[in-house]
């Protein structure tokens, strides 16, 4: 058996604690979206100036009108809370979507919604930032976000092809001229200065930030210590963002960023390559120390979107194009990989993106708003592999190591559809429903049409009751489908386990349906909501680390089934903000049917006639915060809180008496982990100072355990860690 060594990452700050995850079923009425905090008026409504925040308050109210998640389930975190999270902007924002209800931990710095592999859109400002080919990076810096949303359940129709959830981050605006500059480090050697700044002039706003990042555990650890061996990382990124008001109704932006990530791939302690080796050598070596492997990956995307809205009378229209760039390269330790799996493959993966997107709504009368919208995507992806391995001798014997190269490149075209109305029955009562219709043409041409509906009741003004269907239709992940020739490799050390077989993965079709409610208890500041979930599919996606280079790679269950129950409570009043979330999941799938090559024969024959958990299924997923903000007195400023992550642990392989196994037939340990944040800013000078804890309690525990369908290697959670950050308004 091949021993991988190669294992996934995660950011070094684990939790946030002060963060609000409110259960919001979303209210019929198109101006329920939160405005902008940074647009608000403040006493000024006779100056030019405030003419102009008032214009671009009522513009980004008109965006928001246009795509409503309207019966979904959305929950919300804005700037102000993030701030209060322990490490505040200068964690990774994969840390802060930890805290919301049903998110699940996983290794890479992924996480997972509703027991869904990745399948997540982005949007900015209502804009689609198209997929790339990030694994460890993370392409969106917090410092950027004004608030974002989740939004996930039976969603509109104007949300498709990524259906798991959408994370739709509105971003700051609304500047005066003003900024800061900030130091922030601690434990891993984390080292992490940033600046940003925003100004305006006339009808133009701009935002502006940057930043660096380097520590010794960039990812997660393969053994669990405190000080993993080879684990570096070194980040860049940079950000930017234009508005110009043309006039009261209309106006355009510009959204840009780049990133820049360099990962060490850490390394297991004390192993040697002659304990597992079959025969293989260079040049009469035969042995490797683990302890000395040198792989790298680099990883850099960069984006950018122009929009253009318009809002008058009964039309409102937002006409967007956008770019994407992503790059992968992986630079393997030769002679280790070779000792080790057999193979050392170099890697570099490209995938330009470029498309439109047009989003519009026409209010026909006071019962009936109408929206519609279309989407062109271009995709191509180039991958460019040498691979050197074994070749196998007539008498089964190991000559010495051959290169064999494998370039390719495919382009895949998207357009999408939709149009919907919502109708507003009673005072109470609003349904929308509509469908949108998706085809795509790349390793493979599919479509489908999608019906949805959704039913938002009323009944009154504190409680709301929402349900929902829909039809969905997730593509296989474009740039992530594997391109190598299967046959290539035949006679060699690298050679699939079950021959040539290797299908080219699927579009996932999906009936998905979601019912819950949201309570409010007065104006207590109290609020909590329950919202459940079934969804059947067919061709179900899911992906896995299956070479070296650690690049997903697509693969379905001709058959998957997933339900859950979230439940949440918040509370936010005066100085006092509490939060606590709970999701319980099960999700399984039958009968491979893609990427075959892959998998291990026997799994293969066991998974074909067995449902089977997925690897990334958690049972118990919860997450519980709680901050207090001094507003007077002499310790006016300071802020104090802690919150914490638990998990009854992803899936891994039960081992059986007879020496067979179950493809995830187990569950990992259940752990938590617990986090303390405290800040004080010094008004008049304009500084402020935060200390963070992570992982309070040192508590060890392990994210994977390196068995499970698709798992690469161990990952454990971090360890305790002390950080300390100085800001300085400009």
């Amino acid at each position: 058996m091949k021993f991988r060594f190669l294992q996934s990452a995660a950011a070094v700050s684990m939790a946030l604690s002060s963060t609000v995850a409110l259960a919001q079923t979303t209210t019929p009425a198109p101006d329920s979206a939160a405005t902008d905090p940074a647009s608000a008026v403040s006493g000024q409504s006779t100056s030019p100036r405030s003419d102009i925040i008032v214009t671009a308050k009522k513009l980004d109210a008109a965006r928001a009108s246009i795509q409503p998640a309207l019966g979904a389930t959305s929950y919300t975190i804005t700037n102000e809370t993030i701030q209060a999270l322990p490490g505040g902007d200068n964690q990774q924002f994969n840390q802060i979507i930890l805290q919301l209800p049903g998110v699940v931990q996983d290794g890479f710095g992924q996480f997972h919604v509703r027991d869904d592999h990745n399948n997540l859109q982005y949007r900015i400002n209502g804009v689609i930032l198209p997929e790339g080919l990030a694994v460890f990076g993370q392409t969106l810096s917090p410092r950027l976000i004004n608030s974002f949303s989740l939004l996930t359940g039976a969603l509109p129709a104007q949300y498709g092809l990524r259906t798991a959830g959408i994370i739709d981050v509105t971003t700051k605006t609304g500047f005066d001229n003003a900024g800061s500059i900030s130091m922030y480090g601690g434990s891993h050697d984390t080292l992490e200065p940033s600046i940003q700044y925003g100004g305006s002039t006339g009808s133009t706003d701009y935002f502006v930030s940057a930043d660096y990042r380097h520590d010794k555990l960039g990812i997660e650890s393969v053994d669990g210590s405190s000080t993993p061996i080879h684990d570096r990382t070194n980040q860049v990124q940079l950000f930017g963002y234009v508005s110009h008001i043309i006039d009261d109704e209309n106006r355009i932006s510009f959204v840009g960023g780049f990133s820049n990530q360099a990962f060490q791939i850490p390394n297991p302690n004390g192993l040697h390559a002659a304990d597992g080796n079959p025969g293989w050598d260079v040049n009469g070596q035969t042995d490797f120390l683990s302890n000395d492997l040198n792989e790298r990956q680099l990883e850099r995307t960069g984006f950018g979107q122009i929009a253009y809205l318009h809002d008058s009378g009964p039309l409102t229209i937002q006409g967007s194009v956008f770019a994407r760039y992503s790059s992968l390269k992986y630079t393997p330790d030769v002679l280790g990989e070779l000792l080790f799996n057999g193979q050392a493959q170099h890697a570099l993966k490209k995938d330009i993106t470029e498309g439109a997107q047009i989003d519009g709504a026409y209010h026909l009368s006071d019962s009936h708003t109408l929206r519609f919208g279309a989407l062109f995507e271009h995709d191509r992806g180039i991958s460019r592999t040498n691979t050197a391995v074994f070749p196998v001798n007539d008498d089964g014997s190991f000559g010495q190591p051959i290169s064999i190269v494998d370039n390719s490149a495919k382009t895949e075209t998207t357009e999408s559809v939709y149009l919907q109305d919502e109708w507003k029955v009673l005072p109470t009562v609003t349904i929308n429903f509509g469908g949108r219709f998706d085809h795509y043409k790349g390793y493979r041409e599919e479509q489908q049409f999608s019906p949805r509906a959704n039913v938002v009741w009323q009944p009154t003004t504190t409680t709301t009751i929402h349900a929902g269907y829909a039809r969905y239709f997730s593509p296989a992940p474009f740039e992530n489908v594997a391109t190598e020739t299967v046959s290539k490799f035949a006679n060699t050390s690298a050679a699939a386990p079950v021959g040539l077989a290797d299908t080219v993965p699927f579009a996932e079709r999906q009936n998905y349906f979601d019912v819950g409610f949201q309570q409010k208890v007065g104006d207590t500041g109290l609020t909590f909501g329950v919202d459940g979930y079934y969804r059947k599919s067919k061709e179900l996606i899911d992906e896995g680390q299956f070479g070296a280079p650690i690049i997903l790679t697509p693969f379905n269950y001709r058959h998957g089934k997933i339900h859950g129950v979230e439940g949440n409570v918040s509370y936010t009043k005066g100085p006092w903000l509490f939060y606590a979330n709970v999701a319980y999941a099960k999700a399984k799938g039958r009968d491979i049917t893609s990427s075959q090559f892959d998998f291990d024969p026997d799994d293969l024959v066991y998974i074909q006639s067995h449902y089977i958990y997925l690897d990334h299924d958690q049972t118990w997923t919860g997450s519980a915060g709680i901050s207090y903000a001094f507003k007077t007195g002499p310790l006016a400023g300071f802020k104090i809180g802690g919150d914490m992550i638990y998990g009854s642990g992803l899936r891994a392989d039960e081992a059986l008496a007879d020496g067979s196994t179950i493809p995830n037939g187990a569950a990992l340990k259940s752990y938590q982990q617990f986090n303390l944040s405290s800040s004080y800013k010094f008004e008049k000078p304009g500084i402020q100072i935060r200390f963070d804890v992570i992982n309070v309690g040192d508590h060890k525990y392990e994210i994977r355990d390196g068995t499970g369908v698709g798992v690469g290697a161990p990952e454990y959670g971090p360890r305790r860690g002390f950080f300390v950050g100085v800001a300085k308004d400009l």
